[in-house]
């Protein structure tokens, strides 16, 4: 016997400074809502993040807590993607290999590279040098993260944020 989940209709509603305005397409596998900010600015943000508090702006809030502190409290999410993450291009702990995105798949002697971007992780593909698989994550990082953080870093000093 199923159980269905009916979707919340969030339409209207606020979240800190948003007001969701519309539904959104999925982000992965999430429900995601067209919200607007009090600043004038639109974004896409899922049901999740919305009800739990996690976002609460565009990102000009976390922009303006950055500068105010340097806690976690100023970290800026844009459609579940947080840009100073992205921006400092951190190393997990657990990571072994050393480079973000590439790991050593023991049964394949394989080396793979992955890169998550927007609630979605991409397979990059494997190889057997690990140079290559470092050179895939690479400029997969370029194409996806590097741009999103100059198109966020260009829109938060203008009137709309990258979707």
């Amino acid at each position: 016997m199923g159980h269905s989940r009916q979707k919340l209709d969030l339409t209207g509603q606020r979240y800190g400074r948003l007001t969701v305005i519309a539904p959104a397409p999925h982000v992965g596998r999430r429900t995601a809502w067209r919200c607007r900010c009090d600043c004038g600015r639109e974004t896409v943000v899922t049901s999740g993040h919305l009800r739990s508090g996690h976002t609460s702006s565009c990102g000009c809030m976390g922009l303006e807590s950055a500068s105010a502190s340097s806690g976690l409290s100023g970290l800026t999410y844009v459609d579940g993607t947080c840009v100073e993450m992205l921006r400092a291009k951190t190393v997990r702990k657990n990571n072994t290999s050393g480079v973000p995105g590439v790991d050593w798949l023991s049964r394949k002697q394989l080396w793979r590279a992955t890169i998550c971007f927007k609630g979605k992780r991409y397979y990059l593909g494997g190889y057997h040098r690990f140079e290559d698989a470092v050179k895939a994550r690479r400029e997969a990082e370029e194409q996806l993260h590097d741009s999103f953080v100059a198109q966020f870093t260009k829109a938060s000093t203008a009137t709309e944020l990258p979707v």
